[in-house]
């Protein structure tokens, strides 16, 4: 059972940046593949990235791409989302989540979520 929990969030004016970690406990972290979703009030949870078990892959969704960059440190248990350039769009809770070895964009495919950390960019 892995467990996962989010931390970074906060106010930010639109332009800034913020850094969102998510800390594992519980399993075999180089094991899984992690990714970022988020959900906007109103709206469905929406993929964000995606990084390998390794690394060496990611994928991002299109309105992310260019802003936003996902990254892993395995000996941490750690990976993380920096968000660049933010817009008052970007305003949901972001949440990790983690799937043992292959990437996937769809929440369904995820066995492991953590709480979520709240972001609320302001024009």
């Amino acid at each position: 059972q892995v467990q996962l929990v989010e931390s970074g969030g906060g106010l930010v004016q639109a332009g800034g940046s913020l850094r969102l970690s998510c800390a594992a406990s519980g399993g075999t972290f180089s094991r899984y593949a992690m990714s970022w979703f988020r959900q906007a009030p109103g709206k469905e949870r929406e993929f964000v990235a995606g990084i390998s078990w390794n690394g060496y892959r990611t994928y991002y969704a299109d309105s992310m791409k260019g802003r936003f960059t996902i990254s892993r440190d395995n000996a941490k248990n750690t990976v993380y989302l920096q968000m660049n350039s933010l817009k008052p769009e970007d305003t949901a809770r972001y949440y990790c989540a983690a799937r043992l070895y292959g990437l996937g964009s769809s929440e369904a495919e995820y066995d492991y979520w953590g709480q979520g950390t709240q972001v609320t960019v302001s024009s």
